[in-house]
């Protein structure tokens, strides 16, 4: 394949960023019928797509390409309701119905805790709930306008047009857009008003390539609950020319403008936000409400962006914590005490570790605006804050909650969940990769997956929430079993590969470590001796521990390979 060449291909399945798959049938090499070895990738394609697509980057098995035609649509393509949705990089998969949306972030959650945790696709399919999509609610069109904040990068068109919008994807050229039909329908206003005072006050735009112009972004928050609008402008200097007339038009054209700030950011960078921010009139915050919690809001808060959808993933972590008021709760990454706050209702204590200042400091304050008087926040890495508290304090924890952000915990933070011992660990995740990989360590040292829920809470997006479960195997309910091997009656089958032979190809496989028992249950399951000699204890209430069915169904794909079974 080459730059360039024209292809024609059936979509057959997305890949990870919504990506469609489809594969070219070579003209030698493939069998009768089947596909050759060479993959496409187009961006906007879907599965059942049958389409003409421009070859952009061949390598020797795969290539990139852009969709050119559609030949046959999808069954399940939608029309796209935004005009941009090609060109912006923020809404993948808007062309498909919101029924495979779902069923699409699903498989994806699925996939990675098979491909990446190593469980069974068994196992996965058991303990895996029915997701929860974005339904229709008062205030909101589901699945669009759900999104709470919105940051516009300003620039000039080729016509030296001032503009706003979004960057087209993996560049930072912009798309102009003023009303993301995500977003709220006060942005709209707020960037007719802001934009139209820049022209007319001679206010240009920050250049990246240069350093210079003045206006960089305009970042905006609502409150769903509360109604309030909070407007930040991002500049490249000290002041905006005659602020205060800005704010009258804000205030005067914006139904609840709440507060109205100038942040300064001076460095060459990627990032959207500097040091310093100035209120310019208003409160220098803004509230909102989620399941009857007040809390505060400024320009740099982490909060999550669905309202709608973030009580149903705080309110599945409630429900897996399985709180009786009684129980000490740790919530690492806790951010500005969200996830926190809810916990601190049921819990006996509450505490919440988080690296950023700020963000302790907002949590302290919604703990006391909302009465909650259990909940305690430290600053600092939770690998670091754990250790001090529970070593030096002895606070220990029934239930540790944990929301990391993409790059999931540190080996650190994980390993000291694990010594702290909680009976109970509830992982929310946004990025079901790295919850794969997290999972898979934290499985592998005395935990075992209960059951989990994928949440969208970025429809049109490929990205989505999952929270799981995760008990710890009790001591008194799970004994190591001690089996001499030397002294069992092997059988035919069991002379073609040994229990050490077994426990390499599981490990190697599926990057799980398995007992002697375990292995020997199995074989019982499938109807071969493992001869009469059990090593049970000796005490009259033990308890001999059960194969996890995740353990159970790689043990069976190695009875397989040794051709025991």
């Amino acid at each position: 394949m080459q730059k360039n060449q024209i292809c024609t291909v059936e979509i057959t399945d997305l890949g990870a960023d919504g990506e469609g798959i489809g594969h070219l049938e070579e003209k030698e090499g493939a069998e009768k019928g089947g596909f050759g070895g060479y993959t496409l990738f187009v961006k906007d394609a879907l599965i059942g797509d049958v389409v003409r697509a421009r070859i952009v980057k061949a390598k020797k098995g795969y290539a990139y390409a852009r969709l050119e035609e559609i030949l046959t649509p999808s069954p399940d393509r939608v029309e796209a309701p935004c005009l941009y949705a090609r060109q912006c990089g923020g809404c993948q998969l808007q062309a498909l119905s919101y029924e495979k949306q779902l069923a699409f972030k699903d498989r994806k959650v699925k996939n990675n805790l098979i491909r990446i945790g190593g469980f069974s696709p068994e196992f996965v399919e058991r303990i895996m709930e029915p997701p929860i999509g974005m339904e229709p609610s008062a205030g909101f069109e589901a699945p669009f306008r759900y999104r709470n904040k919105a940051q516009f990068p300003v620039g000039r068109d080729r016509n030296g047009r001032l503009i706003t919008g979004f960057y087209a994807g993996r560049t930072h050229s912009i798309i102009e857009n003023r009303d993301c039909l995500l977003g709220v329908k006060e942005n709209e206003i707020v960037l007719n008003t802001v934009l139209a005072f820049a022209e007319e006050k001679g206010i240009d735009a920050y250049d990246e390539k240069t350093g210079k112009g003045l206006l960089r972004h305009v970042l905006i928050r609502k409150g769903f609950a509360t109604g309030q609008v909070m407007v930040c402008l991002v500049i490249n200097g000290a002041r905006l020319p005659e602020e205060e007339e800005l704010a009258n038009r804000l205030f005067a054209a914006v139904p609840g403008m709440t507060s109205f700030s100038v942040n300064v950011n001076r460095e060459a960078t990627n990032v959207i936000l500097g040091e310093k921010t100035r209120l310019i009139r208003g409160k220098e915050r803004i509230e909102d409400q989620i399941g009857g919690l007040t809390f505060s809001i400024s320009p740099r808060s982490f909060y999550q962006v669905n309202p709608v959808q973030t009580e149903r993933i705080y309110a599945q972590a409630l429900e897996y914590a399985g709180l009786t008021g009684k129980e000490t709760v740790w919530d690492l990454y806790c951010g500005i005490g969200t996830i926190s706050l809810f916990l601190a209702r049921k819990a006996k204590d509450v505490y919440g570790v988080e690296i950023v200042p700020e963000a302790i400091d907002d949590a302290k304050k919604n703990a006391e605006r909302n009465g909650i008087s259990n909940a305690h926040f430290h600053v600092g890495k939770a690998e670091e804050v754990l250790p001090e508290k529970y070593e030096k304090e002895g606070i220990f924890a029934d239930v540790i909650v944990v929301d990391p952000p993409r790059k999931g915990c540190d080996e650190a933070c994980l390993s000291t969940m694990v010594r702290m011992r909680p009976e109970r660990i509830v992982y929310v995740s946004c990025d079901s990769a790295t919850l794969a990989r997290d999972l898979k360590y934290l499985t592998g040292n005395g935990y075992e997956l209960v059951k989990g829920r994928a949440i969208d809470n970025f429809p049109g997006g490929v990205h989505v929430e999952t929270v799981v479960l995760l008990s710890k195997l009790n001591a008194k309910q799970h004994i190591e079993v001690e089996l001499n091997l030397g002294e069992l009656d092997l059988t035919a089958a069991e002379s073609k590969a040994t229990y050490d032979e077994i426990k390499a190809y599981v490990l190697e496989k599926y990057g799980l470590k398995v007992s002697s028992l375990y292995i020997s249950q199995v074989k019982r399951k499938c109807g071969l001796n493992v001869g009469p000699n059990y090593n049970l204890s000796k005490k009259e209430d033990a308890k001999v521990p059960q194969c996890p069915p995740e353990k159970e169904a790689a043990i069976i794909e190695a009875l397989k390979h040794f051709q025991m079974i």
